[in-house]
């Protein structure tokens, strides 16, 4: 089976299957998820020194933190699905 593989900014990707949210960085409980995930070695920041535009969580329970607006990647993430559909 074929991995769909989602741009999130710089040249880095991750596997579409594998997203479980795309979220916005600027509430609370996501400050608290990302300190969390830094604490436990689960943290990937692909943000390149810019500021962070959205929290990615995955299956495994890693949260990847990206500079791309979080609505660009869902509508990147949704174009994939509807390839992804379309194919069969």
């Amino acid at each position: 089976m074929e991995q769909v593989l989602l741009n999130i900014g710089f040249g880095n990707t991750v596997v579409a299957e594998k997203v479980v949210a795309i979220l916005t960085p600027n509430s609370s409980p996501m400050k608290r998820l990302k300190d969390d995930a830094k604490d436990e070695n689960r943290l990937l920041d692909v943000t390149h020194g810019r500021k962070t535009r959205a929290v990615i969580v995955t299956e495994s329970n890693h949260v990847i933190l990206s500079s791309i607006q979080a609505e660009t990647i869902s509508q990147r993430f949704s174009t994939l699905k509807n390839q992804e559909n379309d194919e069969g």
